[in-house]
């Protein structure tokens, strides 16, 4: 199944908003996000969240770590140059027919130049460094994985915040737009003597309620933006946009709430699993440090030899030397066996830690879920009280007209429209968080 059909029916259940892959792509960090869908913010956070970004840094890092370890396969060249001035050169005795000469050794300036390299054939450190070196890029990209998966949900959930407050915003200027008319109504029937001041009076209050509202929506929303903006990595200078389309939010809310927990899908879960992984090969090259090691070499020398320095270098003596070595590690006291237990026992302790993340995935698995559906349900309830308020204010506002029902009455049918209105959006932004962290507890959330 493509990745852009799992992230519609298990990430976010908007397939307006989703577009064929949630993978990450090359992004300048100039674009500018002009109308921007939900993907489009989530390609740009995958590519520009500083986050995203330094885990991407880190499994380079840890490349260039895995093949500076390896490195030590390939012969190892230095080059050394050396000069001796032999201040006293020795002097022993030569003693021929019972008379004894004094005889000089050496020269007074000598000088080197060699060339050698060295090849290793056997080695506990290198055969560990080849073994482990596939599990360090897994923990790598499990990590960079681990870091696009949370990005997505707060990307996700940002985005739902800033497009509930939108719809928040909608309704209160409706709401403004009734009380203004409501006031205008109130103030012509006060002029007209149909009705006492305080009709009036409590328009201009509810009005201005309404007005101090959408200031504080604007203020947040702002708010709202700014941290959108900071999560994604997007600068502070550039314009911004999103495109919004409330239409779209309850498409795909329902999930099924009988998915069964599979620990292997969570990512921290597989991390720990490398880890083990990279602990027993530890252990294995603890063992390993009973083998011998075995290197060979082979150098070439200019030598120079001169009583006199300026004649030093007129004249050299090559040499060349080829060998092998053998090393046996016999004796250590007991560091070997004791870094051999200390490894046993660290494995010991990540089999513990992967009992514990399980009670931990678990937890918040059944926390997610019972979350869910109770949003689920208040979302049912609130999506219900919409209609019957709307119904109650159609009703009580041609009762007002017709001088059945007071304004006190209007007053309150209208303010119940508007709770029952906002606590729709903050139940449905809370249904579809939610979701999200049901998704990430199950491992579903799949990103490239």
């Amino acid at each position: 199944m493509k990745i852009h059909k799992l992230l519609v029916m298990l990430l976010i259940g908007l397939p307006a908003l989703l577009p064929e892959k949630l993978a990450a792509q090359t992004v300048n960090n100039d674009k500018q996000l002009s109308n921007a869908t939900l993907q489009e913010v989530i390609d740009y956070a995958l590519n520009n969240r500083p986050g995203v970004k330094q885990s991407q840094i880190d499994e380079e890092i840890g490349e260039r770590d895995i093949k500076s370890a390896l490195s030590g396969w390939f012969p190892q060249i230095s080059g050394n140059a050396n000069y001796n001035n032999n201040l006293k050169q020795q002097v022993n005795a030569l003693t021929t027919n019972g008379e004894t000469n004094y005889i000089t050794f050496g020269t007074k300036h000598t000088s080197a130049l060699t060339l050698q390299a060295d090849q290793q054939f056997l080695n506990a450190g290198l055969i560990q460094a080849s073994k482990a070196s596939k599990y360090y890029r897994q923990q790598y990209k499990q990590s960079t994985e681990n870091t696009k998966i949370n990005t997505v949900v707060d990307v996700s959930k940002a985005y739902f915040d800033i497009l509930t407050s939108g719809e928040q915003l909608n309704i209160i200027n409706e709401n403004i737009a009734r009380l203004e008319k409501q006031l205008k109504d109130a103030s012509a029937q006060y002029e007209q003597g149909l009705v006492d001041k305080t009709d009036f009076q409590r328009a201009q209050i509810s009005l201005s309620n309404s007005k101090a509202d959408k200031k504080r929506t604007e203020e947040l929303l702002k708010y709202k933006y700014a941290y959108l903006k900071e999560i994604i990595g997007y600068g502070t200078d550039k314009d911004f946009s999103l495109n919004l389309k409330s239409d779209s939010m309850e498409q795909g809310i329902l999930i099924d709430t009988n998915a069964q927990q599979a620990y292997e899908n969570r990512v921290e879960y597989r991390l720990l699993q490398t880890q083990k992984q990279l602990q027993h090969l530890n252990t294995s090259y603890n063992k390993w440090s009973y083998l011998p090691s075995i290197s060979g070499f082979i150098n070439y020398s200019y030598n120079y030899l001169n009583n006199d320095f300026s004649n030093l270098y007129d004249k050299s003596f090559p040499s060349s030397v080829f060998g092998l070595k053998l090393s046996i590690p016999i004796f250590q006291g007991t560091k070997r066996i004791q870094e051999i237990r200390k490894s046993e026992l660290q494995e010991k302790r990540i089999d513990l830690d992967l009992l514990n993340t399980k009670n931990q995935i678990n937890t918040q698995y059944e926390q997610a879920m019972a979350t869910y559906k109770a949003n689920l349900n208040d979302w049912k309830t609130a999506r219900s009280n919409v209609d019957i308020s709307r119904q109650v204010y159609n009703t009580i506002k041609l009762q007002y007209d017709e001088g059945i029902k007071t304004y006190l009455d209007l007053m309150t049918s209208e303010t119940d429209l508007r709770a029952a209105q906002l606590n729709y959006l903050n139940s449905l932004y809370s249904l579809l968080s939610s979701k999200l962290d049901v998704q990430q507890a199950l491992g579903t959330i799949i990103v490239n």
